[in-house]
């Protein structure tokens, strides 16, 4: 493992060195007809003709197994991953955006290997560059002593947070403060069907449901992601206590791999699901994270322990108000709800103790007639109508609630 370590600080030092002699900016593009993923020998090799050099780094993870590349940045646009991929021992390829300035390489392995080669070439004029990473094969106890990203702080997950008190309801005028989560992004496109894509969709509808408060009044909106960017679960629940949320709302349109859903769900959290669908769906959400290439082993989980005692005690009744009066309102907006609409289940997202929180399937792109409602910007308007009126009557409620219960 140290020498895996000193081998990609060695990486990490000459690429951004290289990168400050050609005096490199902007985007790296990816040239399609030099690049590629092939097998070599008994082995694996990453081809990546780039149009400049970048910064760069690499390392592998196991449960899965996947190597993973970051770069500062590379354009994918021109390139699929499945037209990259040609080897038979990747299971899966994504490429996307991972934080902003920063893209992301994940490479699900179908067996044990380890980097054998890894290196930048940049043409002297800086007109070009290849990537060339070449894997061989290992055994198991090969592969595990060398897994581990690398310590980094620009990288690592956000600091495990102390729970505060719940915070004092807006009585004294000041603007309700909502959290909007448009789940997925980046390197994490979430569910795709007929064309459309959960992480694009949801974020048009956080922008769309962000100009619907502001217009309304009283609300103070903030975006736990407002670009095509990865963010992981502890981030977005980091962001909720860093702008001290009043609320948080996290967006999704899913698909279902068995039978048919259709309408809007909204989902609280709690340790058992309501039912099984549910309990795939939340497995689903956080393995996302893992697929996305973090390493969760060993990290302190901020959404965990204590904070779930607290989130019983004041935090769920009034985040299972808060999804009852979205409901309703969007039910008289929209009049498409799911036949059960009310669920629950442990998504992470929703584990913040200090802030009300539910998760929002808007609709269900698996589904024909959904996914045409969540296309169609009238039905859009009127459900983010529905979500508003939602909001202002919980707000009302609860803080005549809290009033009763200082009493």
């Amino acid at each position: 493992m140290r020498a895996v370590l000193i081998f990609l600080t060695a990486v990490l030092l000459s690429a951004p060195l290289a990168a400050q002699q050609q005096d490199f900016s902007g985007l790296a593009r990816v040239d399609p007809a030099t690049s590629g993923v092939t097998d070599d020998g008994d082995g694996l090799r990453i081809e990546l003709g780039l149009s400049q050099g970048v910064p760069w780094r690499l390392f592998t993870l196991s449960e899965p197994d996947r190597l993973v590349v970051d770069f500062r940045e590379v354009d994918w646009s021109g390139t699929t991953p499945q037209g990259l991929d040609r080897s038979a021992r990747i299971a899966t390829l994504r490429t996307g955006a991972f934080r902003p300035g920063w893209s992301r390489m994940v490479a699900d392995l179908a067996q044990p290997m380890v980097v054998a080669e890894a290196g930048m070439q940049v043409a002297a004029d800086g007109s070009g560059a290849r990537l060339t990473v070449v894997l061989a094969p290992t055994d198991r106890a090969g592969f595990d002593a060398a897994a581990g990203a690398p310590h980094d702080p620009r990288w690592d997950l956000p600091p495990a947070l102390q729970t505060s008190s719940p915070r004092a309801r807006p009585a004294d005028g000041r603007p309700l403060v909502v959290v909007l989560d448009p789940g997925h992004g980046g390197i994490d496109p979430g569910a795709e069907a007929g064309g459309v894509v959960e992480a694009e969709l949801m974020l048009q509808l956080a922008r769309e449901l962000r100009e619907a408060l502001r217009r309304a009044g009283g609300f103070e909106v903030v975006l736990t992601r407002d670009d095509d960017s990865f963010v992981s679960l502890e981030r977005r629940v980091a962001i909720g206590h860093e702008a001290r949320a009043d609320i948080f709302v996290s967006l999704h349109a899913d698909i279902v791999d068995q039978g048919v859903a259709r309408g809007t769900t909204v989902y609280t959290l709690s340790q058992g699901a309501s039912d099984k669908a549910s309990a795939a769906l939340a497995e689903r959400h956080d393995r996302d994270d893992i697929l996305a290439g973090l390493d969760l082993s060993g990290a302190d989980d901020v959404v965990a322990g204590i904070l779930m005692d607290l989130a019983r005690q004041d935090t769920s009744p009034r985040s299972l108000a808060l999804a009852k009066a979205l409901l309703t309102s969007i039910e008289a907006s929209t009049g498409h709800v799911n036949r059960r609409a009310l669920r629950s289940a442990g998504f992470s997202v929703l584990k913040a103790a200090d802030i009300p929180s539910v998760l929002v399937e808007a609709g269900f792109l698996s589904t024909e007639a959904d996914r045409k409602r969540l296309t169609d910007p009238d039905w859009r308007a009127k459900f983010t109508a529905g979500v508003v009126a939602g909001l202002q009557a919980w707000a009302l409620d609860d803080a005549a609630a809290a009033e009763l219960r200082r009493r």
